[in-house]
């Protein structure tokens, strides 16, 4: 990138998954793969877990960044445009969502003209549109819930970390998940897992890679998981990630066919090294799964001016 170029940037987080997010309503920032790791870099950059650029869909499918608007998202809406540390592109975030969503709130970009009946309004994402409602924010803190869309269980799969092979469910949020709940691990024995290191899975299962969350067992409405994403490695959270969790902790419940006819909705605390959210998933009376719902904070820390000279 040219010497002289300068552009803004805001770091937040979700529960510690944090993001530099790139205001560029015009798509004039060149977001390469290089650009985007020495942003990330958490030694001679900023550092973060990824970066998302700020700017409406239909500028960037203008800008040939997007090839066409995703389902849902319309030429108007604020669009996610996502980055893994690696400079990888990802198709969805549940964290990065609701910092985006707070961000926007903060830039006072969320005007009446963008908001549904309802109160929520749309985000565009590469897995589509998801729709937000910010319940506080201030400058710097916000509670936000974010529409996951509907989770599609895959099936069974497995996967090897530090040696020791997990069974799990496989989840696509938009992204791919293998989400394995271990009988009998405690938060203690979780807090000890190597979880850093690149777990091995089924690549015929998971051809695009996969984000790996391992995870206790349900007890009384709480699970404990801790997440290794792909193109970055662990973080302190994940949102499909907790998602893909609710779902593995309530396996049985979606597999029961003797209330596959019964209407239902769950919600699971899941705690993450970062913190805690919520997770709200179910069935309708046909045994249809109906979206998931994801809440949980979001910070803003800073925002700076960067330079191509810095990087």
């Amino acid at each position: 990138m040219n010497e002289s170029t300068q552009f803004e940037v805001i770091k937040g987080h979700g529960t510690g998954n944090d993001f530099l997010l790139i205001p560029d309503p015009e798509a004039a920032v060149n977001l390469t793969d290089d650009l985007v790791r020495s942003l990330a870099d958490r030694h001679r950059g900023i550092g973060a877990d990824g970066v998302i650029r700020i700017a409406t869909a239909g500028v960037l499918v203008r800008k040939g960044v997007l090839a066409c608007l995703p389902d849902g998202v319309g030429d108007e809406d604020w669009f996610m445009d996502y980055r893994n540390a690696d400079g990888s592109v990802a198709e969805m975030c549940g964290n990065g969502v609701r910092v985006f969503a707070h961000a926007l709130s903060a830039l006072s970009l969320t005007t009446p003209a963008y908001r549904n009946a309802d109160g929520t309004w749309a985000v565009g994402t590469r897995a589509g549109r998801r729709d937000v409602r910010i319940h506080s924010a201030t400058a710097t803190d916000a509670e936000v819930s974010v529409d996951m869309g509907v989770p599609e269980i895959m099936g069974r799969s497995g996967g090897a970390l530090d040696g020791v092979w997990y069974d799990g469910v496989g989840v696509d949020m938009g992204n791919p998940h293998l989400a394995c709940v271990v009988p009998g691990l405690t938060p203690a024995g979780l807090a000890e897992l190597r979880v850093d290191l690149r777990p091995d899975y089924d690549r015929t299962f998971f051809p695009a890679g996969v984000n790996l969350e391992i995870l206790t067992a349900l007890d009384n409405g709480r699970v404990h998981m801790r997440v290794h994403e792909r193109g970055v490695g662990e973080t302190l959270s994940c949102g499909t990630g907790t998602v893909a969790a609710a779902v593995a902790a309530l396996s049985d419940r979606f597999n029961d066919q003797a209330r596959v006819r019964e209407a239902w909705q769950e919600t699971v605390h899941v705690a993450v090294p970062g913190g805690d959210v919520a997770v709200t998933v179910g069935a309708d009376e046909d045994g249809q799964q109906i979206p998931a719902t994801l809440r949980g904070p979001s910070r803003l820390v800073f925002t700076t001016t960067v330079t191509g000279a810095a990087l």
